[in-house]
């Protein structure tokens, strides 16, 4: 399990409730319930004032160690519990890039919570400013242009250390040029994270 700082951190527990409650949300809509003890003690957790702040967040599912579904809130006006609830029914089942999650496939996914810092827009001047005021590994990064948007959070460093790549890998995600962010101004904000995720494959 594993976790980025922010202002006001979740506990290692309370991460790992919020990641059985995907499971246990996924599990009910596949017809494939959790024990009824463990599905009560995720619930009763659930009732620390902490799972009712506001808070973005997104649920992302792997299979094998690839991805099989991501979707989330950048920022939300429902509790924690409430949005994190919702991300995963739709990281599961709705994701446009992926076929529904089946029942054969719960035992073999891993499903990983983060919880999002407010967006906060970042100023800049030209692509070697942007570059070097960017944060690899702690940034999530927004891009915005027109009606064209996209994000990466933070753990896609991992695959895109070089800011360069993580950019122009983001502006191709939000249908731009892959070096829109170098020869063309875009709105960029930025947030970070406090992730939490299964032990599994």
């Amino acid at each position: 399990m594993t976790t980025e700082n922010t202002a006001a951190p979740l506990s290692p527990d309370e991460g790992r409730c919020l990641v059985r409650l995907a499971r246990t949300i996924i599990a009910d809509q596949l017809k494939h319930p959790l024990p009824d003890d463990e599905r009560h003690s995720v619930e009763t957790a659930l009732q620390a004032p902490i799972f009712a702040r506001p808070s973005g967040t997104f649920v992302t599912l792997k299979k094998k160690g690839h991805l099989r579904g991501c979707i989330g809130t950048l920022t939300s006006s429902d509790t924690l519990k409430e949005n994190v609830r919702r991300n995963a029914v739709n990281a599961a089942f709705h994701d446009p890039r992926f076929p529904p999650l089946e029942a054969q496939e719960l035992d073999q996914i891993v499903i990983e919570v983060s919880v999002l810092t407010p967006p906060e827009p970042l100023t800049y001047g030209d692509g070697d400013e942007l570059i070097d005021r960017l944060r690899p590994g702690i940034d999530g990064v927004i891009l915005r242009k027109g009606a064209a948007s996209a994000t990466f959070l933070p753990q896609v460093w991992k695959q895109l250390p070089r800011c360069q790549d993580f950019l122009s890998h983001l502006c191709l995600k939000a249908g731009l040029p892959a070096q829109a962010w170098r020869e063309s101004h875009l709105d960029v904000e930025t947030y970070q994270v406090q992730y939490f995720e299964e032990d599994g494959n």
